[in-house]
């Protein structure tokens, strides 16, 4: 992925995603720990930064942006989206969750949400605090399968951010899987804006992704991000149909 550029067909690349669900796509190799979620726990820690601006630009381990200007691209992309069209599609205003940004899971001094460090190998939304981290074990990982990875990831914690801004009825009791459907919304919709582009190959990282991360059974409970055809089918319904379609009964 790309910032900024101009979109291939939106559309086709939502189709693409359901046909790699249906033919299957890699998942049986997972990273250290292998899911991405949002913490339950409240309590911030402090001194975060503002979202960066920014652009990709060296080369990485797939031809384009290093893992960290991909990552400072991907929260510049996602909020920008949220910052252009909150006011279509929700009343009140918006304000973006704070970036902590990286932090090492495996180190003394781990950041807490609440009283509980952050979860090693894995990124969060902390609702009480309001901020958004990720263990850059994870994020290396991930981008060296793609750089796709680390939008994906971006976009879903921050979809949990924009779940905690939302009257309670508007949050699917399928917390995670809506969270996707928020991504494929906020990542084709930043196409469609024209502020990110698809790449050769960019269709196959996401479904590789959504499929490593998911859990191995269907989704059952609140904590459950859904297992790999339910996170690329939420993910893909909001890439087609924007994010009204990720709202109980579509409602606004």
């Amino acid at each position: 992925m790309a910032v900024p550029w101009y979109p291939r067909s939106w559309a086709a690349l939502g189709a693409a995603l359901i046909l790699l669900l249906v033919t299957g796509c890699g998942g049986d190799d997972v990273p250290p720990r292998p899911v991405e979620s949002s913490s339950p726990a409240p309590g911030p820690p402090s001194g975060t930064p503002a979202p960066p601006t920014g652009s990709a630009g060296s080369a990485g381990p797939d031809g384009g942006g290093s893992v960290e200007e991909d990552i400072q691209a991907a929260v510049s992309v996602t909020n920008t989206y949220w910052q252009t069209h909150w006011s279509e599609l929700f009343t009140g205003g918006y304000g973006p969750p704070r970036v902590t940004g990286a932090y090492d899971g495996d180190a003394p001094g781990t950041p807490v949400c609440g009283d509980a460090p952050l979860p090693d190998d894995n990124a969060v939304y902390c609702p009480d605090g309001d901020y958004i981290a990720w263990d850059m074990d994870l994020m290396r990982w991930g981008h060296a399968r793609g750089d796709a990875w680390v939008y994906l990831v971006i976009a879903h914690e921050w979809g949990h951010a924009v779940q905690n801004r939302l009257d309670a009825g508007l949050v699917d009791l399928a917390r995670e899987l809506q969270a996707d459907c928020l991504a494929g919304a906020v990542l084709f919709g930043a196409a469609q804006d024209g502020t990110l582009t698809f790449e050769d190959g960019d269709t196959e990282e996401l479904a590789d992704a959504l499929t490593a991360l998911a859990d191995r059974t269907p989704w059952t409970d609140v904590s459950d991000h859904g297992d790999a055809s339910q996170r690329v089918s939420y993910f893909s319904r909001g890439a087609r149909s924007g994010v009204k379609s990720c709202l109980p009964n579509g409602v606004q």
